[in-house]
């Protein structure tokens, strides 16, 4: 009966974990392996059925309809026979597809979220123009050349697709700014925007370094030896690489990251498809961090590219993987471009991991059931226990020194940490299944900037800054207006976590992600295991 209890308690917070994985992994996990233009690939001389079903139904139709949008439903329809990872791009949505990955967009250089229907900056990208104009982080973007765009429900892509554009082109934004009457108004000339794939890299401590990998973009492996580069000239001699949530990118890139893990003549992945024939990954000697102590951080969240890093540490016996079950996705795919400014991201091989495992977990169900299979896990207790992991004798493979690992559906890693829950997290996951804690942190940043910025950077604001009581009362009263109740007990158990996350937020919204990362992770269980693993080296 406690079981079912807590079942319902926690359902609501599974539910939106499943929603954002959704969004994310929808959005991100088509975006895999390598951009290739087929110079093989021809129409037939003659018009396609397809086409020719739909010029028929334009010319003869009841009512009117658009030949475009149905061509793509045609086409989508068609992929989703295949696999969920074989996607149509539209060439009006192939830049918005594409720059994510490329490691910089064309645009201002801003941070931005709506907040009550209006566009707020969070932080200025540095070196960017808006920042060398003088917009600061609490700005409100009222208008866009001259069009006013507060209170009109205006969604991120309309955002963006204003703010961005060809680098040299100017935009005239207004700027509500907080103790001025007036608006004041800049012209921003678009530049380029790098879109960092190493969220941090910090030293955790004299000896052990930590790197957040977010993506495998175009610049990741480039940037990832400038972080490693960069924490060996602090001293550090063992790595912690946290690739949770880091949802894949492209194939060359998770090559060359594994290869800075190993030592010459090692096994990185391999793939093969009925038209593709085996080709195999094999590591180099220009590893930088081929002989010193790593740990892998994954999650549910971690896949295609994060998964072949993983694979390769784990078989290679040359790391430990901390964590649970990665998201299971095997899958290469091909980029096609067409001639008409679309693509095609065709499914063409699988990869394996050295020891031979393929861990694309099943999609048989269809994309829906493949997407909600972290429900499943949530459902099943697998988050919470290992010992609930359906495994299969058949997919067991061992290493070279007899570790059992298996295929699948993801990597299982050589160290489980559960997700935490129960009475003592009760508080603390509804207050961020809501969004209450990030939404508190932005309000009280943005009502006391200028407190704030006696704190000149992240040293300074983590030991000057503190969630005092009267700051932690004025959550409560927020979280009980917004529909949260807690016990007087859930309160005292979930106060150090909440405090420590308002923290975080705070200081992400002054110092972006330097400041966000060491504050949160010292309540965070994956890393404090990593610590103590590379701790007993």
């Amino acid at each position: 009966m406690q079981n079912k209890r807590s079942l319902y308690i926690y359902l609501p917070i599974a539910f939106a974990m499943v929603l954002v994985l959704g969004i994310v992994l929808g959005y991100y996990l088509v975006r895999v392996s390598f951009t290739v233009n087929h110079p093989l690939l021809k129409m037939s001389s003659g018009k396609s059925t397809v086409n020719e079903l739909i010029q028929f139904i334009d010319q003869n139709y009841v009512d009117t309809i658009n030949p475009e949008q149905l061509q793509k439903e045609a086409i989508d329809g068609m992929l989703l026979s295949l696999d969920p990872h074989s996607q149509f791009i539209p060439a009006s949505e192939f830049h918005d597809a594409n720059d994510p990955l490329m490691g910089n967009f064309d645009g201002i250089g801003v941070q931005f979220r709506i907040e009550r229907d209006t566009v707020m900056v969070v932080n200025t990208v540095p070196g960017g123009p808006s920042e060398k104009l003088g917009i600061l982080a609490g700005d409100r973007i009222v208008k866009v050349d001259d069009k006013n765009i507060t209170n009109i429900k205006i969604t991120n892509e309309q955002v963006m697709k204003k703010l961005k554009g060809p680098k040299g082109t100017k935009v005239k934004v207004g700027i509500f700014r907080r103790g001025l009457k007036k608006p004041l108004e800049f012209t921003i000339t678009r530049a380029v925007i790098p879109t960092w794939s190493v969220d941090i890299a910090y030293a955790v401590n004299k000896q052990t370094g930590y790197i957040k990998l977010s993506k495998f973009s175009a610049t990741t492996h480039d940037e990832l030896i400038e972080a490693m580069k960069k924490l060996k000239s602090q001293g550090v001699s063992k790595l912690i690489l946290d690739l949770r949530g880091n949802s894949g990118g492209y194939l060359n890139e998770a090559i060359a990251v594994a290869d800075e893990f190993l030592p010459e003549g090692k096994m990185i992945v391999y793939t093969k498809g009925l038209h593709r024939p085996k080709q195999t990954a094999t590591s180099t000697s220009e590893g930088e961090w081929d002989n010193l102590p790593v740990v892998i951080l994954i999650d549910e969240g971690s896949a295609s590219a994060s998964e072949i890093v993983a694979g390769a540490i784990q078989d290679n016996d040359r790391g430990t993987i901390i964590g649970r079950r990665s998201f299971g996705k095997g899958l290469v795919q091909e980029q096609i471009n067409l001639s008409n400014g679309s693509a095609l991201r065709l499914t063409v091989a699988r990869y394996y991991t050295p020891t031979g495992r393929c861990i694309q977990k099943p999609y048989t169900k269809g994309a829906e059931d493949y997407y909600m299979e972290y429900y499943h896990r949530y459902e099943d207790g697998e988050l919470e226990t290992a010992d609930s992991i359906k495994l299969v004798d058949s997919l067991k493979y061992k290493t070279p020194k007899g570790k059992i690992v298996y295929g699948g559906g993801g990597i299982m890693p050589d160290i489980f940490v559960p997700i935490e829950k129960g009475e003592a997290y009760k508080f603390y996951n509804e207050s961020m299944s809501k969004g209450l804690l990030y939404q508190f942190a932005f309000d009280y940043t943005d009502q006391n900037r200028s407190d704030l910025k006696k704190f000149k950077d992240v040293k300074s604001f983590e030991t000057g800054f503190m969630i005092s009581p009267a700051i932690f009362d004025q959550y409560l009263v927020y979280a009980r207006k917004s529909g949260i109740n807690p016990s007087p007990a859930a309160v005292a158990s979930s106060s150090p976590k909440v405090r420590e996350m308002l923290k975080a937020f705070i200081a992400r919204n002054l110092f972006d992600d330097e400041g966000f990362y060491p504050i949160y992770l010292r309540t965070d269980k994956g890393f404090e295991r990593a610590v103590g693993e590379l701790g007993k080296n």
